[in-house]
């Protein structure tokens, strides 16, 4: 299922299934059976459709939102062995942890605010009327050591467009991931119909703002003292790029 699909289920059992699948991310489909009160004949026939149409995967008896994400991404940059791919549900804490990680010293509000969402409502991809949001992941070994999110909201006015977060564990840099992410990042947002995507950033940040100049971002405003980080108040800068 592609994200730029508008959601057509026929019938309210068939939409209740799948907002629960995607409101909790991954979930047993017995227990998607009894708490949402669906006698087992029918539950099943609603999933067989939900998965014939595209909307869900089932996996051992787990039911999940299926969207189409792309596949793996293999890289071997100075001796570094990094792998590119659609984020998972299990990546979540891994994610999340990368972000405060990278986040920890201010400078990188927006992030810290996704970190603070996902972790609330522990579910990592949504798929609904209201908003779109996908992230990708470099993995090392099993290891979350980068990650690009977009974030979408379901608004006609709006949804040209995506905001982004992209950051790689300190210790991980100079090795391309950043910008193999970036650029992983931006494809799924243009096959997704999105034509401009955009962050702001604490002008202190000066790594990520020249990190996305170089990757042709433009800063399209500042808003002056827009932040105040450790008692001082900072501009914020706004960029953005068209695909």
């Amino acid at each position: 299922m592609q994200f730029s699909e508008k959601l057509e289920f026929g019938h309210e059992d068939r939409r209740r299934i799948y907002e629960y699948v995607e409101r909790n991310g991954t979930v047993d489909a017995d227990e998607a059976q009894e708490a949402l009160h669906v006698d087992p004949g029918g539950f099943r026939h609603h999933v067989a459709i939900l998965r014939r149409d595209g909307y869900l995967t089932e996996d051992d008896g787990v039911l999940s939102v299926a969207l189409e994400t792309g596949a793996e991404e293999e890289y071997d940059v100075d001796d570094v062995e990094f792998v590119i791919r659609p984020a998972r549900q299990d990546d979540l804490a891994g994610i999340v942890g990368a972000i405060r990680q990278v986040a920890e010293d201010g400078t990188y509000i927006v992030a810290e605010s996704v970190a603070d969402e996902i972790d609330h409502q522990e579910t990592l991809l949504r798929y609904n009327e209201l908003e779109s949001r996908m992230f990708f992941v470099a993995t090392v070994g099993e290891d979350v050591v980068g990650w690009v999110h977009l974030n979408a909201p379901e608004l006609s006015k709006l949804g040209h467009t995506a905001e982004l977060t992209v950051g790689v564990l300190d210790e991980y840099q100079g090795h391309g991931i950043g910008s193999h992410l970036l650029e992983r990042g931006l494809e799924w947002a243009a096959s997704n119909g999105y034509e401009k995507v955009y962050q702001s950033a604490p002008s202190t940040n000066e790594y990520a703002i020249e990190f996305l100049k170089e990757h042709g971002w433009e800063i399209e405003a500042v808003r002056e003292d827009h932040y105040k980080i450790d008692g001082e108040y900072v501009d914020e800068v706004m960029m953005a790029v068209e695909l």
